[in-house]
């Protein structure tokens, strides 16, 4: 049997099938990575553009970076390993998404179950208020204020040195650890504590498969392993399945 119908078989046989993905599902639809060659933080330093700090030190420097990545954003839609993946959860295989990306392309796919680990840059969350804000584009008034109370607004998504949403790290867990079947995605396993996912998966008994073009830490615990982009592997997946 081969590696993919071993992936069909145990996606058919399982009974909590959940996804956790990074940056690599993304990078497919032109969203650069942060590590890796030509990644982000190639050209950025993390304390200059995603700390809170660096934030109060200058927000209309760190503002001015998150609207030229909104502008990214807003411009893509989803991959095929996204909409591959909401129609697994469509037709019952897959049960969750955990996601480390804030691009909310997973949700744009028509993903239902989806644990943003670090938050969306589609949004925005007041600092003197705490208000959140969906927005339908990016910000066009750099630093952009609070309509509410005039406080400074800052992009609701996870910096350096912040600690998880306690609510999605919670989900997350609960997902891990109900799973017998757990996906991992397109991500480095390199950022924690999503990256301790995976293991706890494993160590609960669940198959863990990795699809990533390049070798990860989360390899040497995978029981598949799929060097292939995620969009080809979740398209041929979800064709033998249907």
């Amino acid at each position: 049997m081969g590696p993919l119908n071993r992936l069909v078989g145990a996606l058919r046989e399982a009974s909590h099938c959940v996804a956790l993905t990074g940056a690599g599902i993304s990078a497919e639809v032109g969203i650069p990575t942060f590590r890796g060659s030509g990644g982000l933080w190639e050209r950025h330093r993390p304390e200059e553009l995603a700390t809170p700090e660096a934030f109060w030190r200058d927000p209309e420097k760190v503002w001015r970076w998150y609207a030229w990545r909104q502008e990214l954003v807003f411009s893509r839609g989803p991959g095929p390993a996204h909409t591959y993946l909401a129609r697994l959860e469509e037709a019952g295989y897959v049960k969750a998404v955990i996601t480390q990306n804030v691009d909310g392309l997973h949700i744009l796919a028509g993903s239902r179950n989806v644990v943003e680990l670090h938050g969306s840059i589609r949004r925005v969350r007041c600092t003197r208020c705490g208000h959140r804000e969906e927005l339908a584009g990016p910000v066009r008034e750099v630093p952009p204020r609070c309509a509410r109370c005039g406080g400074l607004l800052r992009p609701d998504v996870v910096w350096f040195g912040e600690e998880l949403p306690r609510d999605a790290l919670s989900r997350a867990l609960e997902e891990t650890e109900k799973s017998d079947l757990f996906l991992v995605i397109g991500t480095s396993g390199a950022v924690y504590p999503a990256a301790a996912l995976p293991a706890l998966a494993a160590r609960r008994g669940a198959v863990v498969v990795e699809i990533n073009p390049e070798e990860t830490p989360i390899t040497r615990i995978a029981s598949m392993v799929f060097r292939a982009p995620a969009g080809e592997v979740l398209r041929a997946v979800y064709e033998e399945l249907s």
